[in-house]
């Protein structure tokens, strides 16, 4: 998967869109496997902790399967995620009855 994130910025992009996606609807733990797979195929663990001045254990334990994140530390991966890829993710409420 590692070689695909480097090749495919859409792929890159859809990713953590969807670790968001995962998150926002309710399902946190699949959220953190796809933003950790994310993370280990982009800047990886090392970086980030460098960039957000935590320790990158610290980091792979938050989005571990047992891993209980605090709110702000998941905004702050996300918002330096964002910068480093170049994007701005948004959220959009949809009539769930339409659907």
């Amino acid at each position: 998967m590692k070689a695909d994130l480097e090749r495919d910025t859409g792929f890159r992009r859809a990713l953590l869109g969807e670790a968001l996606a995962c998150m926002a609807s309710g399902d946190l733990d699949t959220g953190k496997i796809v933003l950790r797979e994310y993370i280990n195929g982009t800047v990886g663990f090392l970086k980030l902790g460098a960039a957000l001045g935590r320790s990158p254990k610290s980091l792979m334990r938050m989005l571990s399967p047992t891993g209980n994140p605090q709110a702000r530390n998941l905004f702050e991966m996300v918002a330096y995620l964002q910068k480093v890829e170049g994007t701005v993710l948004e959220v959009r409420a949809i009539d769930a009855t339409a659907a």
